[in-house]
């Protein structure tokens, strides 16, 4: 029985109780009776069951009920229709001071959940859909865990909110599946944009025991614990190599320091506590936990990940400005000019999520080919590792087809256009689509830089065309920015919207502005480092100028990532607009006519060196300027140019420039979009901004 006293924990007014709901039934094969908690907050799938005092409370009252019979043989926790639980209810955090109640209720937590791993009967969870943060570490608790095949959502997100596993999972998952399996949840992959477990990777990993189909998932899940029950089937788990946990602590903690350079506590705190597990009892674990979000929920990170997480889990669900979903028509058929890579990738997207036939061409039936190939490849390989069926696979490759006939088009709902970066390029496609595609047909681009109302202009039906700009890689880039020019009508808008949506994309809506939002805030931040490096600053030090804001990439990595050619492109494109704020460098002009494919050269160790050859155009003397400064100057820049967007009317409010810098540029949820993190660090004081100057006024 639970010492802490729940009503100590501060109650959120808001809070939607999750209830602990009991029934009893005879299990299988004479295993005796399961008592079968379920988990439900009254509400659908679409807002999930969490854990807040009341909900913890009510799995508190069941497990006494439990606890008084003599006549149960077994546990099993389940949840509602495609969610199990995704954790504690957060959305008081950011009103509460006092770090005894945080205290309380971390503790509350442990005190309820340690139950299932400390009964004295075998229990089950049976996870039937997501299971986030507390809802997976409930599961831990359990001695067996089986999970449905559809489940939607595995994960331990917490240090990507800048918190821990706070429930008991940075010692429990440690101590089942060994350090090394456990940091690829709760280190790895939460960085990762909070990537998500499949079911079948969850059960590679030994996370899970068994794995079922979902039409009779309960049905099997029950059958399997008689069968456990009753010795027929046994679960095994491979040994721990605990003679290896250091090392791996210590391989991962140089990873974390590699990407986020101390710019957040969180990651080094789970480190620790997935270190400490190796050799603390459970009860040492879980206050080790309890003392550590303690801290961390009272520090302004988390805060910062709070707003963030909120962008995140709201705004971009419901975006602003978008017309009525109504006037939407239906697309039953899409079409893709081009088929190189990114073409390809949107191929695959457009038939994997909407299920309809996707045509693409190109301007010969090699490139279409490879195109096509490209495409069908990925399905095979999504295939073997188990995320689609057979029968999936062979229906999706026939969704896919090429052909450098754009006449079959004649029958699309939505076409978008994926060619290289040039106005003339891409205006004599949309002349020649305008001929073969309905009146009503969708013409979207997928450009990056170029303004769709002059692409548009010499058509007939300018008012179809609407920009539709992807990131790389388009399957994991959650971001769409959609553009509306200016004369796209509203039908053509809200169609790009649900196309958006039934993409799984996270929508915005921006003006038709040069490069739009993320690419002209991120060339605008890179021009100003790279104008720097013109200066005499140093390559080393320029990279180094972002770690204090843990950036998923060092500036000239990520340089090197995109292409110096494309990067270059994008840079003189902006200059051409904006000559007075945009820097276009004439050494990395020369670096790309020079062929060079970037800066850096990397050893087998890992470690990067300037290229001899760029040295040459850049030169190398001594730096003269050290990464503060530099970084104040790109953070002054990115400031000025965040005020003219929203002066402009580039997006509806400051919170669209920092939902796409998140979701378009993975800046990590700890700075709290880019605005408020500009307004903390002063870089918003008039003063500031009137100077230009590289301090920031005290």
């Amino acid at each position: 029985m639970s010492e802490t006293n729940p009503t100590a924990v501060a109650e959120n007014p808001d809070e939607v109780v999750t209830q602990a709901r009991v029934r009893y039934f005879p299990m299988p094969l004479g295993a005796g009776t399961m008592a079968l908690i379920t988990l439900d907050n009254g509400h659908d799938h679409t807002r999930p069951s969490t854990f807040g005092p009341g909900g913890l409370a009510s799995i508190n009252e069941a497990l006494d009920e439990i606890a008084a019979r003599t006549d149960v043989a077994a546990v099993g926790v389940t949840g509602k229709p495609f969610v199990f639980a995704v954790g504690a209810d957060l959305s008081a955090t950011s009103l509460v001071n006092d770090p005894a109640i945080i205290s309380a209720f971390g503790k509350f937590g442990h005190d309820v959940m340690r139950r299932f791993g400390e009964f004295s009967i075998p229990t089950f969870a049976f996870v039937n859909g997501a299971a986030m943060g507390g809802g997976l570490e409930l599961a831990l608790h359990c001695d067996f865990r089986s999970v449905s095949a559809d489940a939607a959502a595995l994960s331990l997100p917490e240090v990507f909110l800048g918190l821990i596993p706070g429930w008991g999972g940075a010692w429990l998952l440690p101590n089942l599946v060994g350090p090394k399996r456990a940091l690829e949840v709760i280190i790895s992959n939460s960085m990762s944009q909070n990537k998500q477990l499949t079911p079948q990777r969850a059960v590679e990993l030994e996370i899970m025991d068994v794995i079922f189909a979902p039409s009779d998932f309960l049905e099997q899940s029950v059958l399997w614990a008689a069968q456990v029950l009753q010795g027929i089937v046994a679960v095994e788990r491979a040994p721990i190599d605990r003679d290896s946990w250091d090392a791996v602590v210590d391989a991962a903690r140089g990873q974390v320091d590699a990407r986020v350079h101390g710019a957040t506590r969180a990651p080094y705190i789970a480190l620790d506590l997935v270190q400490a597990a190796k050799t603390n009892s459970r009860s040492e674990g879980f206050d080790a936990e309890d003392a550590a979000l303690t801290e961390l929920v009272m520090s302004d990170p988390l805060r910062a990940s709070l707003y963030s997480f909120d962008l995140v889990q709201k705004r971009a669900k419901r975006p602003v400005g978008v017309p009525d979903k109504s006037l939407a028509r239906p697309v039953n058929k899409v079409g893709i000019v081009g088929a190189g890579l990114m073409a390809s990738q949107l191929a695959l997207l457009f038939a994997r999520q909407l299920m309809v036939p996707v045509v693409m061409t190109d301007l010969d039936q090699e490139r279409v080919a490879k195109g096509v190939a490209y495409a069908h490849t990925e399905l095979d390989t999504l295939h073997t590792k188990g995320r689609i069926s057979d029968d999936k696979r062979n229906r999706l490759k026939a969704l896919i087809t090429g052909t450098t006939d754009k006449s079959l088009f004649s029958d699309a709902d939505f076409v978008i256009e994926a060619v290289f970066e040039q106005l003339d390029v891409k205006k004599v496609v949309f002349a020649q689509l305008e001929e073969v595609v309905r009146p009503d047909c969708i013409l979207a681009t997928n450009t990056s830089s170029l303004s769709v109302a002059e692409m548009a202009a010499d058509l007939a039906h300018p008012e179809r065309v609407v920009g539709f700009h992807f990131f790389n890689p388009v399957a994991l880039m959650p971001l769409l920015e959609i553009a509306r020019a200016e004369k796209t009508d509203d039908p053509c808008l809200a169609t790009a919207f649900a196309v958006g949506k039934g993409l799984k994309k996270s929508c915005v809506l921006v003006a038709d502005r040069p490069a739009f939002v993320v690419n002209r805030l991120l060339n605008r931040f890179l021009g100003e480092i790279i104008s720097c490096v013109d200066e005499g600053a140093s390559f080393a030090d320029a990279d180094a100028a972002v770690h204090a804001m843990g950036l998923p990439m060092d500036p000239f990595v990520l340089v090197q990532m995109v292409g110096p050619a494309v990067a270059q492109h994008v840079a003189q494109t902006l200059n051409g607009h904006f000559p007075d704020r945009f820097h276009a460098s004439e050494k990395m002009g020369k670096l790309v006519a020079a062929g060079l494919p970037g800066i850096w050269l990397w050893d087998e160790a890992g470690n990067k060196t300037v290229d001899p050859r760029v040295l040459e155009i850049f030169g190398d003397a001594p730096s003269t300027m050290s990464p503060d400064q530099i970084r104040d100057r790109a953070l002054t820049a990115i400031t000025q140019e965040a005020r003219i967007m929203l002066d402009e009317g580039v997006v509806a409010e400051a919170q669209d420039l920092d939902l796409c810098m998140i979701l378009g540029a993975g800046w990590p949820f700890w700075l709290g979009g880019i605005t408020p993190y500009l307004d903390r660090g002063g870089y918003s004081d008039p003063r500031f901004l009137a100077q230009g100057i590289a301090s920031v006024p005290a």
